[in-house]
């Protein structure tokens, strides 16, 4: 009989041990003596949350228009269908952390995986700048395969890292797997619907198992729905990864506060293969030194630009490099297999100062470096007249980074209209073909409005009764409906997929 009743016993205790629980926190009528599991008695600090370690389907629900001071660091892992979530509960504004810079992070992920975090407001803002201060950090280390880390509309600001690159910089998000004992990446990372905004350096990045040599890269990376504001640096740039998507955020707002010859882009995937970097928004980049919309980087094979939309960039529109002197190395294996198709860019190209180079610097498309196998066509690009006179005017620069030119770039079927004749400066580059496309002068620069700039064109041969055309029309007049990306995504019709 008492074996049966230990077994009872026993059996009670694991089968309540698996039972999700959902735990509810509130600064302001919370005790951390209470249990937490339910409104009426709320655990109180991030100090007790940071205690518990959490099993699959378990909730912790943070309470509207709440401050909390301090780090959230939870601990414990969901599986797969039941993932750990963080979320809020009740009525108001988003409950707030604010990490007051004490550590590196206000919101850490260590070595957890299947964990969704959503509706937090998150800042890091210490008494002065420091570099590599992060509002959230995702890390894996040793850990082999984390999966699924969903963050999902945070509003993340005001976290003071530091401007210069070569000092660690700083970021609104960094997500980062490293394994010198157990190879570690991340499967199923989705970072959906985020308002980035005042954060130094950059708003997104992160570090992945990247030289070739020991080649582990993080799949099925999504990059979704954000909007950056007010960020100097680098907006989005996937590292490490394998089919990353990049699709409908907006980047606009830079800030001209970059110090001299400190390079930023807007996004731009680093050793990542096969990245697809669509529908996307950038406006405003102000760096220093490059400052395009997007960048085909180096150690990255077969990245896919499509259907975006560019505008105002002072260091124009596209960059695709590599470094001469570091190819074959392991962490650089060369910049392959660009496809560049079906892009817009209004006006890119304003640095109105000289760059560290010494020149009035931002030609629409920068190649530099040993880049091989580059296609760009059908794309549109506008050009008016440069505000200030001493800016070049260069639709095409071949540069020699690292000693070494490009090496077979197609430039075809693309529309260009520049207000005064734009160059093209091929110089040492081998294999440059520069194939029908339809490049004048006549056309209504005067003309703001991307739909009506689009609509003058729609009829040109090389646009009318284009699918992918249409698909990038559809796009552009979506955004203009919606300037804000986050939680509404263009539907194609059938026929455009």
């Amino acid at each position: 009989m008492k074996l049966k009743s230990l077994f009872f016993l026993l059996l009670f205790i694991f089968s309540n041990s698996l039972v999700a629980r959902t735990y509810y926190v509130n600064s302001e009528t919370g005790n951390d003596f209470n249990n937490g599991t339910s409104k009426s008695k709320p655990w109180k600090t991030l100090w007790k949350v940071n205690q518990q370690v959490f099993k699959p389907g378990d909730k912790i629900l943070f309470a509207a228009d709440n401050s909390f001071i301090g780090v959230l660091k939870p601990k414990g892992s969901g599986k797969k269908a039941k993932p750990i979530q963080i979320d809020r509960y009740g009525k108001g504004e988003n409950p707030a952390i604010h990490g007051n810079g004490w550590n590196e992070f206000t919101l850490l992920l260590y070595n957890v995986e299947y964990w969704e975090v959503r509706n937090l407001e998150i800042t890091n803002q210490g008494e002065s700048p420091k570099a590599k201060r992060r509002g959230v950090i995702v890390r894996a280390e040793d850990f082999g395969d984390c999966h699924h880390i969903v963050l999902e509309g945070l509003e993340i600001h005001n976290v003071n890292g530091v401007l210069e690159k070569k000092k660690g910089g700083g970021s609104a998000i960094l997500w980062e797997s490293k394994g010198p004992k157990v190879k570690t990446r991340f499967i199923d990372l989705q970072i959906l619907n985020n308002y980035i905004h005042h954060c130094e350096r950059n708003a997104m990045n992160s570090r992945g198992m990247a030289k070739r040599t020991a080649w582990h890269p993080s799949l099925e990376v999504v990059i979704r729905g954000n909007l950056i504001e007010n960020v100097p640096g680098d907006g989005i740039v996937p590292i490490g990864c394998d089919g990353a998507v990049v699709e409908y955020n907006v980047i606009r707002n830079g800030l001209d506060t970059m110090p001299i010859g400190d390079a930023a882009a807007g996004i731009w995937p680093w050793s990542s293969d096969n990245t697809l970097i669509q529908f996307n928004e950038v406006s405003d980049h102000r760096a220093k030194w490059d400052g395009q919309s997007y960048d085909a980087d180096f150690n990255c094979i077969g990245s896919t630009f499509q259907y975006n939309y560019s505008y105002d960039n002072w260091g124009g529109f596209m960059l695709i490099c590599n470094n001469g002197k570091t190819l074959g190395q392991p962490h650089n294996m060369g910049t392959k297999n660009t496809i560049i198709k079906y892009n817009f860019s209004v006006n890119d190209g304003l640095r109105p100062y000289k760059a560290h180079n010494k020149r009035y610097f931002s030609p629409t498309f920068h190649i530099t470096g040993p880049v091989e196998n580059t296609t760009i066509h059908n794309n549109i690009i506008i050009l008016p007249k440069k505000p200030v006179e001493e800016i070049e005017n260069t639709l095409i620069e071949f540069g020699n980074w690292g000693d070494a030119f490009s090496i077979n770039t197609i430039f075809e079927n693309n529309i260009v209209r520049n207000e005064e004749e734009a160059a093209i400066l091929v110089t040492k580059t081998k294999g440059f073909k520069n194939l029908e496309n339809d490049i004048s002068t006549k056309f209504n620069f005067t003309q703001r409005n991307p739909i009506e700039i689009l609509n003058q064109l729609q009829e040109q041969t090389k646009l009318k009764d284009s699918k992918e055309f249409k698909i990038l029309y559809e796009f552009i007049k979506f955004r203009q409906e919606n300037s804000d990306p986050r939680f509404k995504t263009m539907k194609l019709a059938q026929d455009q997929i």
